[in-house]
């Protein structure tokens, strides 16, 4: 009998410490907390009408513009990032197609690497060829695009 007492008091010591095992180990835990910071790399550039930022540039109208001549639009653009970036242009969605043969796009950034919240001053200058015909109004999408310098 002492045999199945012992047997049984194993196995009921055994029920009671896994029954129990999540209380007994919370007693015997302790939990440490750190806090974690930093800073994420972020990139973006926006447009500006004024050296301040106030006023966002969402469309350039170019007005009339004669064949053969040209119009410059200064604009701001600020690096919105935190990280230093260079900037690229390209035109997109030109309307109708062909308007991208008779008219170009170009700018006076130098290439240079513009800072985290830095603003520079672009000048835009849109050229019309004198060969132009058949197009009478255009639209198109200005792209300008931040790259990250490494």
């Amino acid at each position: 009998m002492d045999k199945e007492l012992s047997v049984a008091l194993v196995i009921t010591t055994i029920f009671v410490l896994i029954l129990f095992a999540p209380s007994i180990y919370g007693f015997l835990s302790s939990v440490l907390t750190l806090r974690g910071t930093g800073d994420i790399k972020t990139i973006g550039v926006a447009a500006y009408w004024d050296s301040n930022c106030t006023k966002e540039v969402t469309t350039i109208d170019w007005g009339l513009i004669e064949p053969g001549s040209s119009k410059s639009v200064t604009i701001y653009l600020k690096n919105e990032g935190n990280t230093p970036i260079i900037l690229s242009l390209n035109t997109t969605d030109w309307s109708p197609s062909n308007a991208s043969d008779y008219l170009s796009l170009s700018w006076d950034y130098s290439g240079d690497e513009v800072k985290g919240g830095e603003v520079i001053r672009v000048s835009m200058t849109l050229t019309v060829s004198p060969n132009i015909s058949g197009i009478t109004s255009f639209s198109f999408n200005i792209v300008i695009t931040a790259t990250e310098v490494i």
